[in-house]
């Protein structure tokens, strides 16, 4: 099967949706810190619905860090469970590959969520990408990628970015609250660290568009002259 991104920060394959990085209840885990953030649940499950109903898919697979807190409290809970409760019911299965902050989540089973630590699917195989595992060909969450660009007054904004190659595919954050990780930069995850990156094609989202920044290391290499 061969996969398609999504300007959403959703890649599909076949009749599968996969998306990364949600982080349900960082609102309420910035707030014992004392940072006050609006909450973007609805935001989040709105777009998400949206989405499952135009592409008529029949799995929703979320490639980790579904939830945010490493300590799992009731709210989270509550949210968790209304997450699945609003999705559920539009997709045949709802399959959860655990992150590094998916801590306590096997209760979700309870409500047909299938909780796994990775998934073959199509020649691919999903995993959160916080650590590796054997195989060929990777999709990942947990880096977050982004980019910095310039406007022409001397602005600077950072935007999510797909990072698509041959072997490996790294999903936007899903949640509005993950600016991301400047990939020019700096690599989080394993799997970007010890694989050949500079072939990998960076596609920003922008409305209902993908645009190619073209090669990964064609890029570092043009904006390290500027």
């Amino acid at each position: 099967m061969r996969p398609h991104p999504i300007p959403e920060k959703a890649l599909k394959l076949g009749r599968n949706l996969i998306i990364a990085d949600l982080h349900l209840g960082y609102e309420v885990a910035m707030a014992k810190e004392g940072f006050y953030l609006p909450r973007v649940f609805r935001e989040v499950v709105a777009s998400l619905r949206s989405l499952l109903k135009r592409e008529k898919v029949k799995r929703l697979i979320i490639a980790g860090d579904l939830k945010h807190s490493f300590v799992p409290e009731w709210r989270e809970k509550k949210e968790l469970r209304a997450f699945v409760e609003e999705v559920s019911p539009l997709v045949d299965e709802v399959v959860l590959v655990r992150g590094n902050h998916d801590v306590g989540v096997l209760w979700l089973r309870e409500l047909g969520v299938e909780v796994v630590d990775e998934l073959e699917l199509g020649g691919w195989k999903v995993v959160h990408g916080h650590k590796p595992v054997e195989g060929d060909r990777f999709i990942i969450g947990h880096e977050h990628p982004a980019i910095r660009l310039r406007d022409e007054v001397g602005a600077v904004v950072k935007v999510p970015a797909f990072l698509i190659g041959e072997r490996l595919i790294v999903l936007p954050a899903f949640s509005p609250w993950a600016y991301g990780n400047d990939v020019l930069r700096e690599i989080v995850s394993p799997y970007l660290r010890f694989m050949d990156t500079d072939e990998l094609e960076v596609l920003v989202p922008a409305g209902s568009e993908l645009l190619s920044f073209g090669r990964l290391g064609k890029l570092k290499s043009v904006l390290s002259r500027l």
